[in-house]
């Protein structure tokens, strides 16, 4: 393949069109840069420049050769430093998955502050819902979890602690009928109304939806976004984050109904195996700040 020089000499002739001008770019005598075209043409059996014409063009051959060079150049440079950083400690990589429910947006100065440490690590997002974000910690598509919803697991070298606990207020369009009934909603009266539920993403069975009665017909959606939409729109009833409809319930947006049976906050995890990457071991620090914490279960309010 071609050296670093050899690269720099081919780009340089493509880029000016003239074996002269391009050593007088390169600060070497014309006769230099034309003897070590030669050799490498000699070496690939192959024309590489078209000389038919006044400015030198690179050929089929010759382009094909300068651009697998430059890859196989910046793959090698890449993989260097890659094989550095894991050397000292970084991982190559960290899949974090959070559980829906968490707004990335909380999560843009953690990463801002990350990026700072000029690590090299590539981080990887994605999120799931209910059962599937610990079955991506569990089936080895996550490094991290933050935000899931269930009760950890019996896992093999999990570790976990929670990161904190929502509330929940039983909201619905100030036009839906049960806005008007009289509170407290009774069980029987809150399953004759459609609920709206954020459905699970989990691979493995079914899949699992909270917030409603037995029998009780639901519509799936596939946020938290999406139910608080539904929910605005008078398409059906249920259970949101307290803080983050607050605005909502304020501007009369949205009706909060007391009900019989009130539902437990609920606890939010951070999930990760055991590992001694430093990368994780940051993450995991920076999560145990406790305001940053109430930031991400409390969410933020996009209707204020």
């Amino acid at each position: 393949m071609l050296s670093d020089d050899e690269i720099q000499l081919m780009e340089a002739i493509r880029e000016s069109g003239s074996l002269s001008r391009a050593a007088a770019s390169l600060g070497k005598a014309p006769s230099t840069v034309s003897y070590t075209l030669r050799q490498i043409e000699g070496r690939f059996d192959a024309l590489l420049f078209d000389r038919r014409r006044y400015r030198l063009q690179l050929t089929t051959a010759g382009a094909l050769l300068v651009r697998e060079a430059v890859r196989l150049r910046d793959d090698m440079q890449r993989l260097t430093r890659r094989v550095t950083q894991v050397a000292r400690g970084w991982e190559d990589r960290l899949r974090i998955v959070s559980d829906e429910i968490i707004e990335f947006e909380s999560l843009l100065p953690v990463i801002h502050d990350f990026d700072a440490l000029d690590s090299g690590v590539s981080l990887r997002f994605t999120h799931e819902v209910l059962g599937g974000t610990w079955e991506a910690l569990a089936e080895g598509r996550a490094d991290l979890v933050i935000g899931a919803t269930n009760e950890p697991p019996a896992l093999v070298g999990l570790q976990w602690r929670e990161l904190g606990e929502m509330r929940w207020v039983y909201a619905v369009a100030p036009r839906h009928p049960l806005a008007r009934a009289r509170a407290p909603l009774g069980a029987e009266q809150m399953r004759e109304h459609r609920a709206v539920v954020v459905a699970d993403s989990s691979r493995r069975g079914d899949g699992r939806a909270y917030g409603h009665g037995a029998g009780q017909p639901t519509l799936a959606v596939p946020s938290m976004t999406a139910k608080i939409a539904a929910q605005r729109a008078g398409l059906g009833v249920g259970w949101l984050p307290e803080a983050r409809v607050a605005s909502l319930l304020q501007r009369g947006e949205l009706v909060a109904k007391a009900v019989a049976v009130p539902r437990e906050p609920n606890r939010l995890y951070l999930g990760w195996r055991a590992g001694d990457g430093r990368a994780l071991a940051w993450w995991l620090d920076r999560l145990s700040d406790a305001r940053l914490c109430r930031r991400l279960v409390d969410g933020v309010d996009a209707y204020a």
